[in-house]
């Protein structure tokens, strides 16, 4: 017998090595190791995601000499793959490369199965991809006359054989489409199975495109990001208006239309779901790619919003105990929630919740932020109409919400508007002349300065953002405007015009023009009674966490990520800390969102840690109103701020002088 002469090979990143006889692929050679190597066709050269790099040289660590000749001769499949899909130079297919001798073999980062997506801050987790939904080419046996076998039993035997990968039940539309599919690709076929072993689309010949939507459902905005399972690359991101406002901006208010209108859920619950089925065509449109390539779906949202996309009436979320009809992870099939615009097998998973006013929005934060992971105590701040407050680490965590209202979007705000071009987002104010200077959405250049006017003319200065609300009064503030009561000081009117009395109260003219833009009393008090609530649930969940400060910061959300950190702690919105310990985590919860989507260990892992979460029902906690009160002043009347301290000059805390009474009376000024 003529002994087969055997070659070692080792992979790399991962180390494993194996020893396998002459002629053997690289893509067996690696199945057989457990290497992270991909494939989709199956060995047949045409899906290209098993490709390999031959490192070249003598390795001494691995007492192997590795060469490019090592390697079977460019084949005819890999020219073929080369001339219609590209093939980089030094990268070979690893199902058409035979071993030939000792190799190290490096699979780069977008052959593997379990590739990393890297996010873009450092602290921020990365995201393994590993989906609940795989594709698989295969080759099924035709029928005899002989064998009475049905086409999904051979198709199962296909699955088996050639992947290893067993099938359980078959989604009813998937059985009705198997026959025409098999035919029109004779006898060759994509399967899409989820990890469960539900086949749920069956394609004719060779498919390779598997996408999936990660949805945040906020009470104002909707928000969509189609993502490619496969590489995690997001390939469309859409959003619309939450269609719900018009019954309420806040989610207590849609509660009391329910409530006052019995059946009303049934609108509400039509209207956003008819708003996600939009935005999943408005994607797939955007992506170029056909409905039928949206194979899964998830989606994260506060309770009351997680209820009512579920089809389930939010009416017990508006009163004590604020009772969930389920916290628990729900998969549903897309169908089942009206959406229409996807896969007929595609299924909706939505993360847990984590109390009645604590939602899969905060689960998914955690999820993206990971604070669970860190000895580090962190305070996550989901900034929205209700503000979702996270405090812990690996050894506790807890959850409470404040209700902020939409004040630090724009909404109950005189000139308010959303961040659209236009609108002024930034705000600088001289503390000598106490003129302001700004800049709108859509330019970087300031309203002080010439090329303002090219910018104007373009987008007009149309109203005032969130980002922008905080900075002018946080601005007014360090100028001397406010006092420490949040009171505008009238008896500087002397020094400045753009103080104008209206009634018994004083605004601040930021804007002169059509329209004029003014800082009114009343836009005050709507930011005050905002703040106060974030800074309350958060001093609540110190308070049982025995703490007085806190390692790190996280402001979460759309709104978040504008925000100024220094202007967020001049005006008290959160607890003092370093301010290079603040960081903007973006949109956290659609970032957790794409985490589930992806990755499938990831829904295990958050439905474990939310069961561990401690929940804080402000509602009933007596020292929220306690906090609360304190936290109306600026930045706080009685907790101190020395790391801001370093950044700004804070004024001495005072209340306004006579003329500036809101009431008309004589005011004290005091210190302390």
């Amino acid at each position: 017998m003529t002994k087969t002469t055997e070659a070692t090979v080792v992979f790399t990143p991962s180390g494993k090595r194996g020893s396998f006889a002459q002629g053997t692929s690289v893509l067996d050679a690696a199945r057989t190791l457990g290497v992270d190597l991909d494939s989709v066709c199956g060995g047949r050269g045409i899906c290209g995601r098993c490709q390999i790099i031959v490192s070249s040289g003598d390795f001494a660590k691995f007492g192997i000499t590795s060469r490019g000749d090592h390697l079977s001769p460019f084949g005819p499949a890999e020219k073929q793959y080369a001339e219609k899909r590209g093939l980089e130079e030094g990268r070979r297919l690893g199902c058409h490369s035979k071993i030939l001798g000792d190799l190290v073999i490096d699979v780069p980062e977008e052959s593997q199965v379990h590739r990393q997506v890297v996010r873009k801050r450092a602290e921020a987790r990365a995201i393994e991809i590993d989906p609940l939904v795989r594709l698989y080419y295969i080759e099924v046996r035709e029928p005899d006359m002989h064998d009475p076998t049905g086409d999904l039993e051979r198709l199962k035997e296909a699955l088996r054989d050639q992947w290893d990968v067993e099938v359980g039940a078959a989604d009813l539309h998937a059985l009705q489409s198997l026959q025409p599919a098999l035919r029109k690709g004779d006898w060759t076929a994509t399967a899409a199975v989820r990890g469960d072993g539900a086949l749920i689309h069956v394609w004719p010949g060779f498919h390779d495109r598997a996408f999936g939507l990660a949805i945040d459902v906020g009470t104002t905005t909707v928000a969509a990001h189609l993502t490619d399972l496969a590489s995690g690359e997001v390939t469309a991101s859409v959003g619309a208006m939450n269609p719900q406002i018009r019954f309420g901006e806040d989610l207590m208010s849609r509660v009391s239309y329910i409530m006052m209108h019995p059946g009303g859920e049934v609108e509400l619950i039509a209207e956003i779901r008819t708003a996600i089925d939009k935005l999943a065509t408005e994607a797939a449109r955007e992506a170029g790619i056909d409905a039928d390539d949206i194979l899964e779906i998830t989606i994260v949202g506060n309770p009351v919003m997680h209820h009512l996309v579920l089809g389930i009436n939010p009416v017990e979320l508006g009163g004590a105990p604020f009772a969930l009809a389920a916290d628990g992870a729900q998969l549903v099939t897309a169908r089942s929630l009206d959406i229409h615009a996807v896969n007929q097998g595609a299924r909706v998973y939505t993360l847990p919740c984590v109390a009645g006013h604590v939602g899969a929005d905060a689960a998914a934060v955690v999820l993206s932020e990971a604070p669970y992971q860190r000895d580090e105590m962190a305070l996550i701040v989901d900034v929205g109409t209700n503000a979702e407050i996270v405090l812990g680490n690996r050894h506790r965590l807890m959850a409470c919400s404040s209700p902020t209202g939409p004040a630090f979007e724009g909404a109950q705000i005189t000139a308010g508007q959303r961040a659209a071009p236009g609108a002024i987002e930034r705000v600088r104010i001289d503390p000598e002349t106490l003129e302001p200077r700004f800049s709108v959405v859509g330019s970087k250049a300031w309203s002080d300065e010439d090329k303002f006017a090219k910018v104007a003319a373009r987008t007009g200065v149309t109203g005032i953002c969130g980002s922008g609300i905080i900075e002018v009064i946080a601005e007014m503030f360090l100028a001397g405007l406010l006092t420490t009561d949040g009171i505008i000081d009238g008896t500087l009117a002397g020094r400045t015009d753009r103080l104008v009395q209206q009634g018994r109260t004083w605004s601040y003219v930021l804007h002169r023009g059509e329209p004029e833009i003014v800082v009114t009393q009343t836009d005050i008090r709507a930011i005050q009674l905002a703040k106060a609530a974030l800074y309350a649930g958060a001093r609540l969940l110190m308070d049982r966490m025995e703490i007085e400060t806190v390692d790190r910061v996280v402001l979460a959300g759309a709104f978040g990520t504008h925000i100024d950190p220094k202007y967020a702690m001049v005006l008290g919105m959160i607890p003092d800390c370093p301010l290079e310990h603040v960081q903007s985590a973006g949109n956290a919860a659609g970032t957790g969102a794409r985490i589930a989507l992806l990755n499938a260990g990831a829904r295990a892992e958050i439905e474990r840690v939310v069961r561990d979460i401690e929940k804080v029902e402000t509602a009933v906690e007596p020292r929220f109103q306690e906090h609360f009160v304190e936290a109306m002043a600026l930045p706080h009347k009685t907790a101190a701020y020395p790391n801001l301290a370093t950044v700004v000059t804070l004024p001495e805390p005072q209340t306004a002088g006579p003329a500036s009474d809101s009431g008309g009376r004589p005011r004290r000024r005091r210190r302390g």
